[in-house]
């Protein structure tokens, strides 16, 4: 009876190491869809929303989004990527803009278990960022400011967002700087990046430069896995080709 017991126990313990050790797949998304005026000059939703769904990730950062604005028609364009992705949706204004406002989004298949937005600076035009927390993970989405002592402020500023969050964190964005720059160098201590920088993003027709990113906190790589990386060969659409990232979360 006691060898019984003991095996039962050995088997239960077995099975718990099996159940900490599975993986789960995620895929992320990282798309300016530049207010979703393709280089065509025509906006269209639709043409945005298919080359989401057609990557079908899990969880998507969106930058250059009006909401309800007089350029866009008082149309509150997240939504109206909500509604054609069936994505839960996160909107994050920057700036008052046309009697509405203009920023950035989050759209996760997932609903998040709270968010917070937090401003980030530029001089140009202020920046927002995105941190929602799921159930395996924290998801931060960012638009980067021009200027680059602007991006340089930022980092300390994601920094200081992230510190004692104990899940894996993923940040990713149109950060409007290479990966040589000094901003990117400085978000190195804290983030991998997890797309081939030498896969270029911008511009969409002829992309000759690598500014939009996905990646992980440093702490944690250990607990990612990445099984691809791609930018999509979509040239019309946006100005900005979408990066993409499969990976497997421990």
């Amino acid at each position: 009876m006691k060898s019984m017991k003991s095996m039962l126990a050995a088997g239960v313990l077995l099975a718990s190491l099996c159940a900490c050790k599975q993986a789960k797949e995620v895929t992320i998304l990282s798309y300016n869809v530049h207010n979703c005026i393709g280089l065509d000059k025509v906006r269209d939703y639709e043409r945005i929303a298919r080359v989401i769904n057609e990557a079908a990730p899990d969880v998507v950062a969106v930058q250059e989004l009006d909401s309800a604005t007089e350029r866009n028609g008082g149309v509150y364009a997240l939504a109206e990527l909500e509604k054609l992705t069936g994505m839960n949706g996160i909107f994050a204004s920057a700036i008052s803009f046309q009697g509405g406002s203009y920023g950035i989004g989050l759209l996760s298949k997932e609903q998040s278990l709270k968010y917070k937005i937090v401003p980030m600076p530029g001089r140009e035009e202020e920046r927002a960022l995105i941190v929602a927390e799921f159930r395996d993970y924290v998801f931060c989405a960012t638009h980067q400011s021009l200027t680059p002592d602007d991006q340089l402020a930022s980092v300390a500023l994601i920094e200081k967002e992230l510190a004692g969050i104990d899940k894996p964190v993923f940040l990713a964005g149109d950060m409007n700087s290479t990966p040589s720059s000094q901003p990117q160098q400085l978000l190195a201590r804290t983030f991998v990046s997890l797309n081939d920088t030498a896969a270029f993003t911008f511009p969409a027709d002829l992309p000759d430069r690598c500014i939009d990113y996905i990646y992980a906190d440093r702490q944690r790589m250990e607990r990612v896995e990445v099984k691809e990386r791609r930018v999509l060969n979509e040239p019309q659409a946006s100005d900005h080709r979408p990066v993409l990232v499969k990976l497997l979360l421990e």
